[in-house]
């Protein structure tokens, strides 16, 4: 079954009544309205219409395709010359003109006749006189040509949507890819955190496995989509840093502000849930004071999120920003392609990030 759009039917039966009324149009001009209209009505008219618009398709939908793109060179041109030389022997459009009173010989061509010309019934038997419908001959060429044309053109079209769709494809695989990444990470941690409770009998650890469900419930179900509300991604990051606050001594401080209204703006689930992970992992000691300090502020058009941590380990960038990180500049990278800012720096031992995403 064939799905035609009704935009390319309108194209196609606009353009055939543009081409196939200019004959109409030249014989008003020659004879009149009235006898322009009694040949549109003619056996003749139906005739010139049912044999270009079958050249058309039969070459849209067969030769070309099937002949010329599986590159039976020879086969096609001696299809189109076959075509050609019936077109020529009908003469579709030189019919036309045997309704007129006096067909304009300028549109057809008469081999020479000899100087005696005599009576007609006195001509010596022969060959009858070849004609050319040149006026055929040439709508015989422009239809071709045009549906050359059109069926290059909408391959080229089919050739390019297929491309993008497949562009399409792997960036939504690259991005499921890298949230999955991310996902087990997060819960790996987690995990370790209220095994650790279990173990010491803490009197927290059912409210730690709610939490965990509900960031579990946040994970599996809310983000199946590139966005999310941001009201639920700031409520999944309040349950991880309550959970890490489980754990924590009273050495470490961990401040947690949000400013201005989250409204309805949406954001791309757990872009900001590494950033407090690598804060967590890095900025917490058993023996040293430590803060870690977040922020998050919303404005009209901007989400401006900063978190800043004291490190306790000196090691390689790669291996400190480990996978949650790099992941994270990907799948901005990939969401907000120039709507994004993302800074990192480290001074003096202290490691701070600035996210600004354009929403």
């Amino acid at each position: 079954m064939f799905r035609l759009k009704s935009s390319v039917v309108i194209a196609h039966i606009t353009g055939w009544l543009i081409c196939l009324s200019l004959p109409l149009l030249f014989i008003s001009g020659q004879t009149g309205d009235r006898k322009a209209l009694s040949i549109l009505f003619s056996t003749d008219y139906l005739v010139f219409l049912v044999t270009y618009i079958a050249l058309f398709y039969f070459h849209t939908t067969f030769l070309f395709p099937r002949l010329y793109f599986r590159k039976q060179y020879l086969l096609y041109f001696l299809a189109v010359f076959l075509l050609l030389i019936m077109v020529n022997y009908m003469r579709p459009f030189d019919h036309l003109f045997t309704r007129l009173p006096h067909p304009p010989h300028e549109m057809r061509w008469h081999p020479p006749m000899p100087p005696d010309h005599g009576d007609a019934d006195m001509q010596p038997p022969g060959k009858p006189p070849v004609r050319v419908d040149m006026v055929s001959d040439f709508l015989f060429l422009l239809t071709i040509s045009l549906s050359i044309a059109t069926e290059t053109t909408r391959r080229w079209r089919q050739t390019e949507k297929r491309a993008l769709y497949a562009e399409t494809r792997k960036t939504q695989a690259e991005l499921s890819f890298l949230k999955a990444q991310i996902n087990p990470h997060f819960l790996f941690n987690t995990l370790n955190n209220i095994y650790s409770l279990a173990m010491t009998r803490n009197e927290n650890t059912a409210m730690s496995i709610m939490k965990l469900s509900n960031m579990l419930r946040y994970v599996t179900e809310d983000t199946r989509h590139d966005y999310v509300l941001l009201e639920s991604e700031i409520d999944c990051l309040r349950d991880y840093i309550d959970l890490q606050k489980l754990r924590l001594t009273t050495k470490t401080k961990v401040n947690f502000s949000v400013t201005g209204s989250p409204g309805i703006k949406c954001i791309a689930p757990l872009v900001l849930l590494p950033f407090l992970e690598n804060a967590f992992k890095y900025g917490v000691s058993n023996h040293e004071p430590s803060e870690i300090n977040i922020q998050l502020n919303t404005s009209e058009n901007h989400i401006h999120f900063f978190c800043s941590n004291k490190l306790f380990r000196i090691t390689p960038d790669k291996s400190r920003t480990g996978i949650g990180i790099s992941n994270t500049r990907q799948r901005l990278d990939h969401l907000y392609p120039d709507k994004y800012e993302l800074q990192i720096s480290e001074d003096n031992g202290a490691y701070a990030i600035t996210l600004q995403l354009q929403v």
